[in-house]
């Protein structure tokens, strides 16, 4: 972190006021096992895609070289195992995330 206590990235993050992501069910071009599912904002992306021969919910950022988005570290792939415990869990985050968001 900063000395602002701020996060470097903290201008990519979606506020309430800001437009939902854009919806997006592409193949990328550049490989045909990747389906982009959404642009979550300018550099971070929900992707489907197979890794070691398994299918993979890949949310994770993206930065530019030579004019081509590229994968970063930062990022988590998700098997479908744990992609099905998150989803059951959805209404619990939810939940926990509009009481943790009352006071702001």
């Amino acid at each position: 972190m900063s000395a602002s206590g701020k996060r470097k990235d903290d201008e990519d993050r979606v506020s309430e006021g800001d437009a939902p992501p854009s919806k997006t069910f592409r193949k990328d071009p550049d490989d045909a096992d990747e389906i982009v599912v959404c642009e979550l904002s300018k550099n971070r992306r929900v992707m489907v895609r197979k890794w070691q021969g398994k299918i993979v919910v890949d949310i994770r950022e993206f930065y530019v070289k030579d004019g081509k988005q590229m994968p970063g570290k930062k990022g988590i792939s998700l098997s479908l195992d744990q992609w099905n415990v998150l989803l059951n869990h959805v209404e619990e985050i939810d939940k926990a995330v509009n009481e943790n968001s009352s006071g702001d």
